[in-house]
């Protein structure tokens, strides 16, 4: 029981931003849904699995969709990352419209796409790791290539965090710290 009840608390950040967000700016944002969604249907599919394998194997249909989705967010021309990105920037200040049109321009809009792609493609890979240890070690299979998955984590994840640095050099965004000064400047 005390799994089940650790793994429903793993939801209480995605509800927690969305609620502030929506306190903050009187409108709910697309990552807070995301987050509390994805977090919740996780959560579920885990309580209902019924045996550790099971378990395993839904965690890696569950990546093979998530990854699906943000692919077809990138065929749509809507990926998902541009959309997190604007909601992040609106609740540092940024006025959503404005963002939109910096967003959509030709050539950050093919960074998102990438960026997205990146994240689709981490998905995917992880998921496929996932499949041939679990073929191979059944459900020692959460144990073994830790190491390995997370190296492909965090080196995929630094290299698509670069992308956001690079979307904001393209727009000539100045970090806070640089704002602070030149304000203290004028």
């Amino acid at each position: 029981m005390g799994d089940y009840v650790a793994m429903l608390v793993s939801t209480i950040p995605g509800f927690v931003y969305s609620v502030i967000r929506f306190i903050v700016l009187k409108k709910v944002n697309f990552l807070g849904i995301y987050l509390i969604v994805t977090l919740a249907i996780g959560t579920l599919i885990d309580v209902l699995a019924g045996s550790a394998l099971q378990m395993l194997w839904n965690g890696v249909i569950y990546s093979f969709v998530l990854s699906f989705l943000l692919l077809i967010s990138i065929a749509i021309n809507k990926p998902l990352h541009l959309l997190f990105a604007v909601d992040i920037m609106e609740l540092r200040g940024r006025d959503r419209e404005i963002l939109k049109k910096e967003f959509y321009q030709k050539d950050v809009l093919f960074v998102f796409k990438l960026i997205t792609f990146g994240f689709a493609l981490q998905g995917i890979l992880l998921a496929s790791i996932r499949v041939w240890l679990i073929v191979n070690y059944g459900v020692e299979a959460f144990d073994k290539g830790i190491v390995v998955r997370q190296v492909i984590s965090w080196t995929t994840t630094a290299v698509l965090m670069y992308g956001f640095i690079h979307i904001g050099k393209m727009l000539n965004y100045k970090s806070d710290e640089e704002l602070e000064m030149e304000s203290k400047e004028a």
